[in-house]
């Protein structure tokens, strides 16, 4: 498994890459498939957000869904810490969804309703009356985080396109987790209506749709 290490705005130490990889090894025992993490190491010069100043954001390629963790502290180490302890959390949270899937299909005599998540749908329409693409240029490149700062103010938008495919809300809630953000953007498989999927408390979630299709990738 290949650890790629980099950093913005900072220089990482040969040493601290060391500590990296040495944490980052009990990814494999979770994730046999892994083919590269990706480790990124922001600092932040802004006195005022010293107590945050060291962000790390951990990636892991795998065949499967892409998982993420990233923390913030005043120093890089325990950031690394905190954000490694998230990462083999959802990694672990992973791997016994996929041991539940597999009892799952073992047990299909069961009614189907037992198996099902409840979920919110919501229908709403994109009425928008600020066109932010006149003000935030959209990046282009797949990957790689744009940010861009709103004329003087000290707004700042971070952008990042995404490689997608159709998935189900069953699939689109799992990625959810496994990245670890509060909500989801998605094109549903069935019907190609661009979606978000949200946590709401508990295990209740929530799903916006827009009243549009996205073209399907031929």
């Amino acid at each position: 498994m290949e650890i790629v290490v980099v950093g913005r705005h900072t220089e990482v130490a040969p040493r601290f890459r060391e500590h990296v990889e040495d944490k980052l090894s009990k990814v494999t025992q979770l994730a046999p498939y892994a083919q590269r993490v990706d480790v990124e190491v922001t600092h932040e010069p802004n006195p005022r957000q010293a107590s945050s100043s060291e962000r790390i954001e951990l990636t892991v390629r795998d065949k499967g869904p892409v998982v993420r963790a990233e923390a913030s502290a005043s120093d890089r180490y325990a950031a690394l810490d905190v954000a490694t302890t998230k990462l083999l959390e959802r990694l672990r949270r992973s791997h016994d969804r996929r041991k539940a899937k597999s009892a799952r299909r073992e047990a299909r005599a069961l009614p189907a309703q037992d198996a099902e998540l409840q979920v919110e749908v919501e229908s709403v329409v994109d009425d928008a009356s600020v066109e932010l693409a006149d003000v935030i240029p959209a990046p282009t490149e797949t990957d790689v985080a744009v940010e861009t700062q709103l004329g003087d103010s000290p707004v700042v938008v971070r952008q990042k396109v995404h490689k997608t495919a159709p998935v189900t809300v069953e699939e689109a809630i799992n990625e959810m987790e496994l990245a670890g953000h509060p909500f989801y953007l998605f094109i549903e498989a069935e019907t190609h209506q661009p979606a978000v999927v949200y946590h709401r408390h508990g295990w209740t979630y929530g799903v916006i749709r827009l009243d549009a299709q996205a073209e399907a990738n031929e």
